[in-house]
């Protein structure tokens, strides 16, 4: 495995991601179907009338799509100032097409200046795994948590170390290599992520919404192609194999990004 980035590399390497791409989703990942697959499980769960916070919004590529489908009032920050200053472009111009509104800010999601049980919704997407250390991914969890109403949702999509290593077995059954962690990256423990919210916060669903996507690109694609079309880039994500595998409904569990939907007690512990 790679050595981890510390987190003045990490920091840089979204910043020169911000420059690179601009206000394209491969700012955040050139795997544009996975940030759309995941888009589409977390507006099912916001609704009209929602206050709702984007944690580590990027370039606002999501958080515009969310104030597109929904009346609401949401508030998207991330800790690069150059992925705000994209996020605001691309909010003005397609303010005539949003149904909610929607404001961006720099903020961090390890000292979190918002209101305490402000938002009724809290979304965090790849977030807490460019946290470089466990005790760091509790602290923003609580942190997260923190803001939420009770018996509002916090939604967390993020990559898990159980997700990766089954897609690794699958892999390995088939005599593929196991795809590496990135060194900006310390995937998640979905064990402990629960455990730690806890006192505060019931577990409504961990949605693996990308297992199959993964199985097709990660799994059939590679071995379809040393078979027969060696030449192909089994890395590129827009290719028609993509898009089709990304249309299929999500079955099994071997998906690295998953979504975790927590609910806020309604006697949780004021923090």
């Amino acid at each position: 495995m790679a050595d981890k980035l510390t987190p003045e590399q990490v920091r840089a390497f979204w910043t020169a991601q911000a420059i690179q791409h601009g206000q394209s989703p491969s700012a955040s990942w050139s795997d544009v179907h996975v940030l759309d697959l995941e888009a589409r499980e977390i507006q099912q769960r916001l609704e009209d009338g929602d206050r709702v916070l984007d944690v580590g919004c990027g370039n606002g590529y999501s958080t515009v799509r969310f104030a597109a489908a929904r009346r609401i009032a949401i508030r998207g920050i991330d800790y690069i100032p150059q992925m705000i200053d994209e996020a605001r472009v691309r909010a003005s111009a397609l303010d005539q097409r949003l149904t909610g509104t929607v404001e961006f800010a720099v903020g961090d999601v390890s000292d979190l200046k918002e209101p305490a049980s402000g938002y009724d919704k809290v979304i965090a997407i790849r977030v807490l795994i460019n946290l470089g250390s466990w005790p760091a991914q509790q602290a923003a969890l609580r942190g997260c948590g923190r803001l939420v109403k009770p018996g509002g949702l916090l939604l967390l999509s993020e990559a898990t170390l159980q997700g990766w290593n089954r897609l690794n077995a699958f892999r390995t059954e088939w005599g593929l290599p196991p795809i590496p962690m990135p060194a900006f990256n310390t995937y998640l423990d979905e064990e402990q992520v629960v455990a730690t919210l806890a006192p505060a916060f019931e577990i409504v669903e961990l949605v693996n919404f990308a297992s199959t996507y993964y199985v097709g690109t990660r799994v059939l694609k590679p071995l379809l192609a040393a078979a027969a079309h060696p030449a192909l880039d089994v890395a590129d994500p827009q290719l028609h194999w993509n898009r089709f595998w990304a249309q299929l409904p999500a079955a099994g569990d071997y998906g690295t990004q998953k979504l975790f939907v927590f609910r806020k007690r309604a006697d949780a512990p004021v923090t």
